[in-house]
């Protein structure tokens, strides 16, 4: 009984293969050198996990085997342990995940095949019902993913492990046994040991479910970029947008909104619809950071850091500046209004001391940074820097709120006009007199 590689290589260079030297990947791998026939490298991936007396065997027995297929080999051994109380699975897993990419990065392959089937995809997605998860973990694997500038693929997610099986005897391929298969005190092993047995018809059901659930997830991601299209930019989220569509529709475009700048703990989000009240500034803690609302909008704030020290900065030849420090940059580019280059020389960049004052406009009145930063609807916990001040200290520009009107320069001078972005990635409005956005 034959197996086909599924994926189409004709067109690539270089394609490597998850080889754990079990049955599933060693067919994987030897099925991929048939269907390559010699017009792509095939690469043989193999992770030393460290975990069990027999690693250093089984790492050997993996180059042996590329070597008879006629791939290459490669293998990276993972370091250090599990901490005391971390999943040994968890920790594994992303140690193993990590030097499988950085294996295809150096081997030049931008394909990257595991050989999951359609019982990995149903013990998947019966584990994830148990942990109570939504359609993204019901969803299980998908049969392709790109991270980074490599694409994971599964081609043989919907084939039964007892085809692949028929593959390997077929064609006489030796693999290794794994004892640890059989460690009740993993989740999926006592899942393996309890329900197929039982239940020997489940596998293709519950595989369909999490094709079911990949497709409502698709379906949720498209109704969460529209509502988003309209109720939210790269920085804020409108919330009394947001509290107008229904609740589910609001759950979704929330959830899709937080999961880019954070991990979305469903009860987080159900606080926030929960708990947020027009007009009122709010704020919750989440992982890696906070949220807070101000005047009726969702903002992500990273934690708050120490003030960063004074520095000087020659800012008068156009380009982008960036300040980690400060985790943003400043951008320089012509334009008007803005200050003459000559002043932007010996620039000195630093927090709020209390006493600045900021002029919005030229026929305004210079008001405190406070007040200022109220006006221009500039949130508390952004309103910390940086300041730029030329060499008479007189101010330049604010963090968030834009040029001060006082440093334009004469309508005939050369100009240049300095903004800042809160995160390269997050370009944000900042207002002041007419400076670029």
């Amino acid at each position: 009984m034959a197996v086909s590689a599924t994926p189409r290589i004709a067109e690539i260079d270089a394609v490597a293969v998850a080889f754990s030297g079990g049955l599933d990947s060693t067919a994987l791998l030897h099925a991929t050198v048939r269907a390559s026939a010699g017009a792509q490298r095939v690469l043989a991936l193999h992770v030393h996990h460290g975990l069990q007396p027999q690693a250093d065997d089984w790492a050997a027995h993996c180059e042996r085997i590329a070597a008879e297929f006629g791939a290459g080999f490669a293998c990276t051994r993972l370091s250090g342990r599990p901490r005391t109380g971390d999943s040994v699975e968890a920790w594994a897993r992303a140690g193993r995940h990590r030097a499988l990419h950085d294996m295809a990065v150096a081997a030049g392959a931008d394909l990257l095949l595991l050989a999951h089937h359609r019982r990995d995809q149903a013990e998947t997605f019966l584990l994830q019902a148990l942990r109570g998860a939504g359609t993204a973990g019901l969803s299980a694997m998908p049969r392709a993913q790109w991270r980074g500038d490599v694409c994971w693929a599964r081609p043989w997610l919907d084939r039964s492990r007892d085809l692949i099986l028929a593959y390997a005897q077929q064609h006489g391929l030796r693999w290794i046994e794994d004892p640890s298969n059989g460690d009740t005190r993993f989740a999926r092993n006592r899942l393996r040991q309890t329900l197929w047995p039982a239940f020997p018809s489940a596998e293709a059901g519950l595989a369909q479910a999490a094709r079911w659930a990949q497709q409502a997830r698709e379906l949720a991601d498209e109704v969460a970029a529209s509502d988003l299209a309209a109720a939210a930019t790269a920085e804020r989220l409108d919330l009394a947008a947001l509290a107008a569509l229904s609740p589910a529709r609001a759950s979704n475009a929330l959830r899709a909104w937080l999961s880019a700048r954070t991990d979305t703990p469903a009860s987080l989000v159900e606080r926030l619809l929960k708990e947020w009240r027009p007009g009122a500034p709010q704020s919750w803690p989440a992982p890696g950071g906070s949220l807070h609302a101000y005047r009726d909008g969702l903002f992500w704030a990273q934690p708050p850091t120490p003030v960063p020290a004074s520095t000087t900065l020659d800012l008068s030849l156009p380009g982008t500046y960036p300040q980690p420090a400060w985790h943003g940059t400043w951008v320089v580019a012509a334009g008007s209004p803005g200050t003459a280059p000559s002043r932007l020389t010996h620039l000195t960049q630093r927090g709020r001391r209390g006493a600045e004052q900021f002029q919005r406009a030229p026929a305004a009145t210079a008001r405190s940074l406070k007040k200022a930063c109220q006006d221009a609807g500039l949130p508390s916990w952004r309103r910390g820097g940086p300041l730029l001040f030329d060499a008479d200290e007189r101010l330049i520009a604010v963090a968030g709120l834009g040029m001060d009107a006082r440093a334009f320069a004469a309508k005939d001078e050369p100009q240049l006009v300095v903004r800042w972005l809160e995160d390269p990635t997050l370009p944000q409005s900042e207002g002041g007199g007419g400076a670029a956005a």
